[in-house]
């Protein structure tokens, strides 16, 4: 009888993490579309503003009610919290958003996912910059892994497009930057916020931001006006591609743990690969897949260093 209960105990904890393991590459792969619609969009003549724009007030509804749920029985914020909130909001889902959507118009999806892919390696720099910690040697070296890998890849689309990707490859680093600030941000006060309520609220901040952008630098009607294609495009976008990551991660850490959750996630950057190809047509190279490989291990190497 004792036999049987662990087995099932065992069983039902190899499904959690099995299911766990599950999510963390859902949500992985889902989020590594966002890319693809750009482009996409891209296409049919509509800019990078416009496309952010119907991204977020699609995906709005969603986070106001991720943000009521998550709020129903938690204690209200302090203004101090607030500011928080506003300043991870504008740094990691505005500003982030919007250099990412900007760079995406001169550089391939896989040159942009492989930059924005560094982020554990940005969270780290910052850490030694604002908390003063002192790096290892291992860690060192896992940084120059990494963008040695990015700088092949730079280097590869750099003689095909030229001016272009230097363009592209600062706006996109600049994002990842600014992602890795929120990151820094955000693990401060995860603890006290909760991880649905701050990741909600903080989208609802970045949605209204967006919005506010979009108004004073095009007509509000123009927002609708866009193609049906383009409209369906972003609709994906909003829920596939932003919505469902958070949730499906979310879930995956709470099952498996972050650093797991994490290791799961490199799949993000394959499966970049594989769509710029199917849908998009876009050239893969040696040196495509030599920066892809040093990056994933590089940044494999920080996430498990820097635990």
């Amino acid at each position: 009888m004792a036999d049987a209960s662990v087995s099932s105990v065992a069983t039902r904890s190899a499904r959690i993490a099995l299911g766990g393991v599950g999510l963390a590459a859902l949500g992985a792969i889902a989020a590594s579309g966002k890319a693809i619609i750009v482009k996409l969009g891209l296409r049919h003549g509509v800019d990078a503003t416009t496309l952010l724009a119907l991204r977020m007030a699609m995906a709005m509804p969603v986070f106001l009610v991720l943000a009521w749920w998550s709020s129903r029985t938690a204690a209200p914020l302090g203004w101090a919290d607030r500011a928080r909130i506003l300043w991870l909001g504008f740094t990691g889902y505005y500003l982030s958003s919007w250099l990412d959507f900007q760079g995406l118009q001169y550089i391939s999806v896989t040159l942009e996912r492989l930059i924005l892919y560094l982020n554990p390696t940005l969270v780290l720099l910052i850490n030694v910059l604002l908390a003063r910690q002192r790096p290892g040697r291992w860690q060192l070296a896992a940084l120059a892994l990494s963008y040695l890998g990015v700088l092949v890849a730079f280097g590869h689309d750099l003689q095909r497009e030229g001016g272009r990707i230097v363009l592209g490859s600062a706006l996109v680093l600049a994002s990842a930057v600014s992602y890795a600030l929120y990151l820094y941000g955000s693990g401060r006060i995860v603890a006290r916020i909760g991880a649905v309520r701050l990741t909600a609220q903080a989208s609802c901040v970045a949605c209204v931001l967006v919005l506010l952008h979009f108004c004073l630098t095009h007509p509000l009607p123009q927002l609708w006006q866009a193609p049906a294609a383009v409209q369906g495009l972003s609709l994906i976008n909003a829920l596939v591609c932003t919505v469902l990551p958070v949730l499906a991660i979310m879930q995956a850490v709470r099952r498996i743990g972050s650093s797991l959750a994490a290791q799961v996630g490199m799949l993000g950057p394959v499966s970049t690969i594989v769509m710029s190809l199917w849908l998009l047509g876009e050239p893969m190279g040696v040196a495509q897949i030599v920066g892809t490989v040093l990056v994933l291990v590089g940044v494999l190497l920080v996430s498990r260093l820097h635990r």
